[in-house]
């Protein structure tokens, strides 16, 4: 454990199953080009992404259900019992630029059913075929959406990497229109900064084999478009104190191979010097959302942190 209450190690060494799996990405195209210039290549024009589908089994395992948000398909899926207590409404990553990729799909199913939750996952429009501010208003209407027919104070805001991104700047937006909230945030990895500025970075960008400093910082300004990518409206990180003790109490899991672990523990110091309940789970030698590799023995101690999260 670590001395500062707000971050726990919660693994010291890496699973086999985890090892294993790092072993096979290191071999395997990486979803990000390691270079901007080589982001910037597949960018220019690519065929328009298209989501993975929902599994077959899922109507086998769950209730699954489909509606629109902003003019965008959004998939809910609830235990088969029926709608649970807790509702998640949860945002994949991707970078902005990706669709929901097939493994996502998996991490959704495992949350369902591990920690007895209904969610809910927006498959919102990328960049750049989409502005940034398209994804903002399907986010806004999926939550406007849910809570009508939900009590907000049950909902949980979740996604992961940029999905991360995109839950916790609606819960920004939620806390300035002075809407509902939601009862509670949870981030997965999430990318904070969009500039990667702090350059303690640097010392963890060998270790991580899914994510390049120039390449997200390439990524981060096509997704910014006008706007300033080190401004608190594009890069959360910057959000003020005041701001920030408006959140509802907020969980973050990242693991110590993901350039964005600096970056969660500067964040969960700041919501807990804005008088958030706050607190970060670190991994060691786990890669970028780690916890979407569901077989590991640190997946399932996330879905159990999760749930006693959920409990409290």
């Amino acid at each position: 454990m670590l001395t500062d209450t707000a971050i726990e190690l919660r693994s010291s060494a890496p699973s086999l199953v985890l090892r294993l799996v790092k072993w096979v990405m290191a071999r395997t195209t990486p979803v990000f080009p390691h270079t901007a210039e080589g982001f910037h290549q597949r960018m220019a024009g690519r065929p328009l992404p298209a989501d993975a589908p929902t599994p077959v089994a899922f109507t086998r395992d769950f209730l699954v259900g489909g509606w629109e948000a902003a003019g965008h398909p959004v998939v809910t899926i609830h235990p088969k019992s029926g709608p649970a207590t807790w509702h998640m409404l949860y945002f994949h990553g991707g970078g902005f630029v990706q669709p929901m990729f097939k493994v996502h799909w998996p991490l959704v199913g495992a949350m369902v059913k591990h920690c007895g939750i209904s969610v809910t996952v927006p498959l919102y429009p990328v960049v750049p075929e989409a502005p940034h501010s398209e994804q903002d208003a399907v986010a806004d209407a999926a939550f406007a959406t849910l809570a009508e027919h939900h009590d907000p104070a049950k909902i949980i805001l979740n996604g992961d990497s940029a999905g991360a991104h995109m839950a916790l700047a609606l819960a920004l937006r939620l806390a300035k229109a002075g809407a509902a909230m939601p009862g509670k945030l949870a981030l997965f990895a999430p990318w904070l900064d969009l500039t990667l500025a702090d350059p303690e970075i640097a010392a963890v960008e060998p270790h991580d084999l899914m994510l390049k400093i120039g390449t997200l910082r390439a990524c981060g300004e096509m997704v910014a478009g006008g706007r300033d990518p080190a401004s608190a409206e594009v890069s959360p990180l910057y959000a003020s104190a005041e701001e920030l003790a408006a959140l509802p109490p907020t969980r973050i899991w990242t693991g110590r191979h993901d350039i964005f672990i600096v970056d969660s523990r500067t964040f969960v110091g700041k919501l807990r010097a804005a008088g958030v309940d706050a607190k970060l789970y670190e991994y060691e030698a786990a890669p970028h959302v780690f916890m979407a590799i569901t077989p590991t023995r640190e997946a399932k101690d996330v879905f159990g942190l999760l749930s006693d999260f959920l409990a409290a």
